[in-house]
């Protein structure tokens, strides 16, 4: 649809939603049509078809995922059309992105859990009206051998060789194996059937959105827009929010978990979270940044309020605010919290003396998984016992009905002898 066709109302909608739209990505590949998609759909009277694959190699979502999350909810509320794929082909190779070997390809079992936990948690952010799940089996799985050549055929080595990870690999001397190069192929042809508009990856994605691009143009389709937002950093401040580097806040956590680690998030990096990875508008945002920069707004308090923020997104308003408490009554206050939910601990564990060793009473009420996180735990000083430390891994005590037991500043339980 030519601009000029286009009334003074349907432009300024244009506008509005554009600037929504284009603000806090990283980049829009190419710049321009992004405005031109949005244009046509408003003239037309129809939804843009926007996509985001997800491979299910993980079963949890966490606050890293939810960056690209958010804007697919901007996209909602201007009222276009998610399409969530669903990986369930893909995910049985595995996305080499920013591997330095082969990656472990998953079972259908393991593909369908992980799946199936993905659909549970992605309405905490998405409307599920506008939202449609889609699995790529339904249409890669029919492929025959004859079609996955002439897909293989519409592209170059030369060409999947241009990804960053791909050509270390291979000047490295490192293994590529020919089914990794179908991964960014099988995400294009994703595109393809679905006819998107706009695809959303993170910065690490865009070879596999442009690939996107070039086979719907090979089927002779109109090309997508491609979309990266920004990667968002974990706890330690320095690598990506990932789960196998343990640097992650889980959306399904518990509040107290989400508030306390949240807490822990490096100053430096606290408005980037709040931009990514909450619904804080830009005029919040813009008051936010000027009262930390003059003095007016403690950072300790903003991080409480984003704290309370990601809590109150994934659990609600009174669950952030029971959260916000435990921490002022366990972390600032240093009193032990006013629940504390009840453990286990049966009689036949203890010894003919009453006692059990600690890093066994640990594991028994589940407050860690194994006996050698238990003994570490210990050893940093972090398991207290009626608010007395407990300073020797191998140390026994004879718990007594209503014992409190602590791990760390977010883990208690209350003994109960059976």
């Amino acid at each position: 649809m030519e601009w000029n066709k286009l009334t003074k109302e349907q432009q300024q909608e244009v506008e509005r939603q554009y600037s929504i739209l284009r603000s806090g990505a990283a980049q829009v590949v190419p710049e321009e049509a992004l405005k031109q998609k949005i244009a046509d759909a408003i003239a037309e009277g129809r939804p843009l078809n926007v996509k985001l694959g997800m491979d299910p190699s993980a079963p949890d979502i966490h606050v890293g995922h939810t960056v690209v999350l958010h804007k697919l909810r901007q996209f909602q509320e201007c009222g276009h059309r998610v399409q969530l794929i669903i990986g369930d082909f893909t995910g049985r190779i595995g996305d080499p992105t920013g591997k330095s070997e082969t990656r472990k390809q998953l079972t259908e079992e393991d593909v369908g859990r992980n799946a199936e936990t993905y659909r549970k948690q992605i309405y905490k952010i998405l409307d599920p009206v506008l939202t449609e799940v889609h699995f790529n089996s339904k249409w890669l799985a029919p492929l025959t051998f004859a079609d996955v050549v002439g897909l293989a055929a519409k592209t170059t080595v030369a060409r999947m060789l241009e990804r960053d990870d791909f050509q270390k690999r291979y000047t490295g001397g490192q293994a590529i194996h020919i089914h990794e190069f179908f991964y960014p192929l099988m995400q294009g042809y994703d595109s393809v059937a679905l006819q998107t508009d706009v695809e959303l990856g993170g910065t690490d994605q865009t070879f596999n959105l442009l690939m996107g691009r070039t086979l719907q143009k090979e089927y002779g389709l109109s090309s997508q827009v491609a979309m990266t937002m920004p990667l968002l950093e974990g706890l330690d401040g320095v690598n990506k929010m990932s789960k196998s580097l343990g640097n992650y806040i889980g959306i399904d956590e518990a509040p107290n978990e989400i508030y306390g680690k949240a807490m822990s998030i490096p100053d430096e990096l606290m408005l980037k979270f709040y931009q990514l990875a909450t619904d804080r508008t830009p005029e919040e945002l813009e008051v936010l940044a000027a009262g930390l920069q003059e003095g007016r707004i403690h950072p300790r308090d903003a991080k409480m309020a984003l704290a309370h923020t990601l809590v109150r997104l994934y659990h609600g308003e009174k669950q952030a605010e029971a959260a916000e408490r435990h921490f002022v009554t366990v972390f600032r206050e240093r009193r032990l919290p006013a629940e504390i939910p009840e453990a286990v601990l049966n009689r036949s564990e203890l010894g003919e003396n009453g006692a059990i060793r600690v890093t066994k009473l640990l594991v028994s009420l589940g407050l860690t998984p194994s006996n050698g996180e238990a003994r570490r735990s210990i050893q940093g000083g972090a398991v207290r016992l009626n608010e007395v430390r407990v300073e020797e891994p191998l140390a026994e005590v004879a718990p007594a009905d209503g014992d409190v037991i602590q791990v760390g500043k977010r883990s208690f339980a209350r003994i109960r002898l059976l």
